[in-house]
């Protein structure tokens, strides 16, 4: 059984969003992604310390974050 969720890697102020696919088989332990998606979390992580955001947006969608200061 697989099922789709979205993964997110923050690093700096940004934050990556992928979606990744996780395996759920009955006799194993699960659940679990598959070593092509968990390569692809690595080099969004990688591209993203390195500052490269143009090659972490093209496996993932990036976003920036922007602190807030909330008053009462």
């Amino acid at each position: 059984m697989t099922r789709n969720m979205l993964k997110l890697i923050r690093q700096g102020e940004y934050v990556a969003e992928i979606e990744v696919e996780l395996n759920d088989e009955p006799e194993g332990w699960g659940p679990y992604l598959s070593l092509a998606d968990a390569e692809r979390l690595d080099q969004v992580r990688s591209a993203l310390s390195k500052g490269d955001l143009v090659g972490a947006s093209q496996l993932a969608r990036v976003y920036r974050l922007t602190p807030i200061k909330a008053t009462a």
